[in-house]
Order: structure tokens, then sequence, then C-alpha cells
């Protein structure tokens, strides 16, 4: 086993954090506070604000032959990148930049025209187009590093990020990347430098362009932490943390302290937008905490993932919402007594490569849940070969989360006391017995989630929770209007 590197810190900022020149000035701030603490950081940087969906866009209309349109899209982010570029750069560092951005969105029109004239946009050549926000991005906080004394090199991720071919969400190949960033990326930090690397992207092993998903530079900022053995691995965003349910929701929301990596692990699964859902697992398999903080209010203290969370009074940690799920009702008398039936069910979801979020079972039915509709035509036919089966879309998935749910009894009579006006679909216990989810209609999101936080947050533990923050919320008003 590897030795930690405990000076190491891993830091990824999402598009927020370098959506435009004060923003990247302000990302620069945080991380030298970082080095003034001795710590050496390598950064991970999403593409500024917008500019991925803009790529998408620009690479469907390609897609359609619209060749006059796809690069009209490129134009405005070739000015955006420049523009911000210059207002970030003394002109030396501009005038050695701004070529390297040109020959960039050269590339990139030139890729689009050749999709207009193929008049196809397959996987591969979607993950090159929106490769180019990272590799501009990274481009160009490196440059801003460089010149604010933090020794900012530039690191392309694709040569340390190895994957496998499955363009649009590849599947990172653990060994090869520690092999890359041991000898890619950590002899730049025993330089002194502080690399900085596009998140989200990377190479399989013929060196052709993959990408881990949408949120995959959280993944990539944990990829690059467990591959070096970091001490630590913060994830920049533009809130104080993880909270107890989207404070979109309710004002009363409160930020987490501490959570375990299980619990943090099951609300990015169930719809918290905070992290990726895979971003933990590097740092679970390697034991690095992972923070979450605010690059808008650096100075909060935010969440801390760790191994064991301490205890709390509270059952529940957080609670999170997942919508757009429809649910399949799936009955059959053949299934009843009826051995090798499950798995003939869940083979055929397999072979669709259709995930499933949560399923409950009677002795001649199944009911199960599906966040995409992609795949699922061909499901239904399947499975209709074997029972009866009806969609009822339009729903969502509530789950409750915490590591305390074990030791207390009665907790769901509580659950279901507090949302005895929402119609329940589905209920489920997790096999780990941190969450509790049930099925409810789309529509009764907002109600069920503020009746729950005002049954289970409203005396928090001080030592989980941060009750400071709403205290000094809940002042405010008062003294204004004193």
């Amino acid at each position: 086993m590897s030795t930690p590197r405990n000076h190491i810190v891993v830091m990824k900022f999402g598009g927020t954090s370098v959506e435009d020149a004060k923003a990247i000035d302000r990302t620069a701030a945080i991380v030298r506070t970082r080095t003034e603490k001795g710590l050496s950081p390598v950064v991970v940087v999403s593409a500024m604000a917008k500019v991925t969906d803009q790529l998408l866009a620009a690479a469907a209309a390609a897609g359609k032959g619209d060749k006059m349109g796809a690069l009209a899209i490129s134009a405005r982010l070739r000015n955006r990148h420049i523009d911000t570029a210059a207002e970030l750069l003394d002109n030396e560092r501009f005038t050695a930049l701004q070529p390297v951005i040109g020959n960039e969105f050269d590339s990139l029109d030139d890729l689009l025209r050749g999709i207009a004239a193929v008049g196809e946009l397959t996987p591969r050549t979607t993950d090159n187009v929106v490769s180019y926000g990272e590799r501009l991005s990274s481009r160009m906080v490196a440059a801003a590093f460089d010149q604010r004394g933090l020794n900012g090199i530039h690191h392309d991720a694709r040569e340390s990020i190895i994957t496998d071919s499955a363009f649009g969400k590849a599947k990172p190949l653990s060994d090869k990347i520690e092999e890359k960033l041991v000898a890619n990326v950590l002899p730049l930090i025993d330089a002194g430098k502080t690399p900085v690397m596009g998140g989200f992207i990377g190479s399989n092993e013929q060196g052709i362009t993959t990408t881990l998903g949408r949120g995959g530079s959280d993944y990539t900022g944990a990829l690059i932490g467990g591959g070096l053995h970091a001490g630590a691995i913060e994830i920049w965003t533009d809130v104080n943390g993880i909270m107890t349910t989207d404070p979109r929701i309710t004002s009363d929301a409160l930020r987490v302290k501490t959570i375990s990596f299980e619990e943090a692990a099951e609300l990015a699964y169930f719809g918290a937008k905070v992290l990726h859902p895979a971003t933990i697992l590097p740092a679970v398999q390697k034991n690095i905490p992972v923070w979450v903080l605010n690059s808008r209010n650096a100075a909060n203290e935010g969440t801390k993932i760790i191994a064991a969370a301490p205890p709390c009074k509270s059952p529940f940690k957080c609670i999170a919402a997942k919508r757009k799920l429809t649910i399949i009702d799936i009955v059959s008398s053949g299934m009843l007594m009826s051995h090798g039936y499950m798995k003939a069910v869940f083979d055929i979801f397999d072979r669709h490569k259709v995930v499933v979020d949560m399923v409950s079972t009677s002795e001649v039915s199944i009911s199960l849940t599906v966040d995409s509709t992609i795949g699922l035509d061909a499901v239904i036919e399947d499975l209709s070969a074997i029972a009866d089966v009806k969609l009822d879309p339009n729903k969502a998935l509530i789950c409750l989360v915490g590591e305390d749910i074990r030791g207390h009894a009665g907790i769901s009579g509580q659950v279901f006391t507090a949302v005895s006006h929402v119609n329940v679909r589905m209920i489920s216990q997790g096999a780990s017995e941190i969450n509790m989810s049930f099925m409810i209609e789309e529509a009764d999101v907002e109600e069920a989630v503020r009746s729950l936080h005002k049954k289970f947050f409203a005396n928090p533990d001080p030592s989980v929770f941060d009750v400071e923050a709403r205290a000094a919320a809940q002042t405010e008003p008062a003294t204004a209007k004193a």
C-alpha cells in the first residue's frame, strides 16, 4: 500500500468558480490560502459556467447539418474566452495565451464543419466537442495562477485520466491513472508547481478523448486524489456544503458539518446535486477525507465527509428528492412460487442497460422505478412477453438518509405521520439501514420535504448541524424591522 502524501490537497472548482475573470481571481486567492499553509495543491477545473451546454448545442446543430449555427455558437465562446483572458492576464501572458486559445477554437470549428458535412453526431465526436470547455478553462486558470505567484502549470488531464472507450460516460482505469499521475503530475508537485487540470475529460488507451459524463469534474478530482494518495480532496462549489435539504424548497435548510462516506454516497445517488454520485468512491477506497466548500464564501467551514461520522441525536442527516421518475408495475400469476422469475425480469433490464432505482415486491407483482426513458420501450416489449406491464410516470422519490436510523424505534411511523396528507406510492428501506425512501407524485415533492424537515430538524443537534446560521437568519428580519 502506498504511503499517504498528506501535503497534497486536490482542489476541484466548478463552473461558477471559473465563470469569469473575477471568479478565477477569487479561486486563485483560495488556492493561495493552501500554499500559505505549506500544502501542495493540485487544481481541477470545470469548463466556464454554461460552456458545456453551449458546446453540446453546437454539436447538436452541426449534427443536424446547421453548420452556420454551430459556428456562430463557437464564435461567441471564442470571444468570451479571449475577453476573459484579456481581463485576467497581463500583456505578456495574454499575448502568449491568445494564439493557444485561437488554435483550440480553430480546431473546434474544423470539427464542427466535419460533423455538419457528414450529418451525423456520434458519442465519440460529442466527447471531443465538449472536451474543449475544460481544455480552455484549465489553460486560462494555469496562466492566471502563474501570474499571481502560484507557479501554475497546465497539465492536460487526457494524459493522465485513462478510461475505457464508453464515450459519453467512460469508466476510469484506476491502476493506469495512478501510474500516469505518479509519472506526470507528482514531479510537477515535487518541483513546487501548482498543476491545473481540466475535469470531466480523459482519454482511452489509444489516446482518443473521452468524458466521464455530466458532473464528472468532481469524479476527476477524486480520481486524482486517490491516485496521488492525497491528504484531502476539496470540492469547491457555490453552496456552503451539504445541506439538510434543498434550500430552494425550505429556507430552514441547515449545513451539515460532518457526514459519513456512506451517507454522502446515498445522498449523491438519490438526487443531492452537490456531489456527483461516483465522486467519493476513490476517496472511500483510500480513506481520504472530502470537503465540500463554497468558493463564494471561502470562510465557511463547509461539510467534511469521512469514513465514520460522529453520532447524531437526530435519526436523519438529510432529505433528498429525485424527480422525473417512472414506476413500472410488473404483474404475473406466473411469479407465484416460481423459481427464476425475478432473475428473468432483471436480466431484461440488464440486457438493455436500464438502471433501476428502487424495487418493491409482493407475491405476484414487482414495482420498480427508473429515472430515464432511454431504452425503456425495448424493456417494456420484452417484459410484456412474461407479464402484464403498466407505466406510471411523473413520480418522485423522497430519500431520508442517516446512520442513526438503526437506533430509533418507531421511526417509520414518525415519517409517514409527517406526510400523512401526501399519497405514498412505494416504500423501501435500504439494506444498509441508512436510508428510508418512498415514492410520491412529483407535484407533492415540496410539500412533503417541508413537512419532513419541520418534523425532524426543528431542534437540530449543534454538534452535527450549523444551527448558528439558522439563528442568524431568524434574527435578521426582526433587527431590520426594529
